[in-house]
């Protein structure tokens, strides 16, 4: 008998939040909401949690959890300025599309 492969398909997310301080921090999750709303209130990740106010600066959506934990590692191994161009580019996209 061969062992089935676990495919593990919902809802991910992979996230940028920028600190009070100008940092970046990484993540990802199944509950976007809800993650921000841990972050902002201290009780997140705590590289955050001590550089609080954060704001959430992109948010990319995925359908399968490794496709999201590696855009996660990929991501948290950038440069910061590859990651602010990243940012900047997601904050234009967004603004195009709610005019």
């Amino acid at each position: 008998m061969t062992p089935q492969k676990i495919i593990r398909r919902s809802q991910y997310w992979v996230y940028i939040v920028r600190c009070k301080d100008g940092t970046y921090y990484t993540g990802y999750t199944k509950n976007l909401e809800n993650r921000i709303a841990l972050h902002k209130s201290g009780k997140g990740a705590k590289y955050v949690k001590y550089k609080l106010p954060a704001e959430l600066v992109y948010a990319k959506e995925y359908r399968y959890y490794k496709s999201a934990l590696n855009e996660e590692r990929r991501i948290k191994k950038l440069k910061r300025e590859q990651k602010s161009e990243l940012v900047r580019i997601y904050a234009e996209n967004n603004h195009k599309i709610a005019e």
